[in-house]
């Protein structure tokens, strides 16, 4: 795994981080709907916060992570790319950073750790990123629902067998969900993961796609080319 990952407009440091730049973080990066106020939960290396500031060249983001060595990294990507002015990133859980703010954000942002019934990593750190026993999805949504503005928007990216439990969850915080896009990797083959979004308004229709994600002779689909078209240098 290497331990830069360039893109357009920023590079990504990720030595000191458990969970590298992935395909999931990039969907959801070039997915989500932004805003004026934008926070990533669980920001990582700072790959989607760099992502949202550079696609909303007029928003505020906060990233905040609880693992001290994805901040500090996460800071560092930050600093050395064109958005610094732009983006802050905190050392902090969500339950202490959600206190402090309500109704102040257009945009969630979250890929949270997904593994709720499977075997922890002996890596502490790889463990607190992938399992959800330090973001359980009641927390996420809880402070979520209460830092969304009025017409604002959570989006996350989770794995398709996961939905039922998501939506779920949202019901529970008063959140309903606006758009879900399931993507799969190749054609003919069930969808692994879900873009969803959130508002604090039922949606008369919600806005439901079904993507894939690579031909059949291996190229990026004409969907993942769009989607992606500013970030990935390999893409024209």
């Amino acid at each position: 795994m290497n331990d830069c990952f360039s893109f357009r407009q920023f590079t990504i440091n990720q030595d000191r981080t458990a969970m590298k730049v992935g395909t999931d973080g990039v969907l959801l990066g070039a997915w989500a709907r932004g805003g004026h106020r934008v926070l990533d939960v669980g920001c990582g290396t700072g790959l989607i916060s760099l992502m949202m500031a550079q696609r909303y060249e007029w928003a505020e983001v906060t990233g905040i992570d609880i693992d001290f060595d994805a901040s500090e990294q996460a800071s560092d990507n930050v600093r050395n790319s064109p958005f610094a002015g732009r983006v802050k990133i905190f050392n902090e859980s969500l339950q202490s950073f959600g206190n402090k703010y309500v109704g102040n954000f257009d945009s969630i942002v979250c890929n949270p750790p997904f593994f709720a019934c499977s075997l922890t990593s002996p890596d502490e750190q790889r463990t607190k990123a992938r399992h959800d026993s330090s973001l359980p999805l009641q927390v996420l949504f809880k402070y979520a629902a209460g830092m969304l503005s009025g017409d604002g928007e959570l989006s996350l990216i989770i794995p398709a067998d996961r939905l039922n439990d998501v939506l779920s969850e949202a019901v529970f915080s008063g959140l309903y969900e606006s758009r879900i896009c399931r993507v799969r990797t190749v054609e003919h083959k069930t969808p692994k993961r879900v873009l969803v979004a959130f508002a604090k308004t039922r949606a008369e229709k919600v806005e439901q796609t079904e993507e894939t994600m690579m031909t059949a002779d291996g190229k990026r689909s004409l969907w993942l080319t769009a989607l992606t078209r500013d970030f990935y240098l390999d893409v024209k």
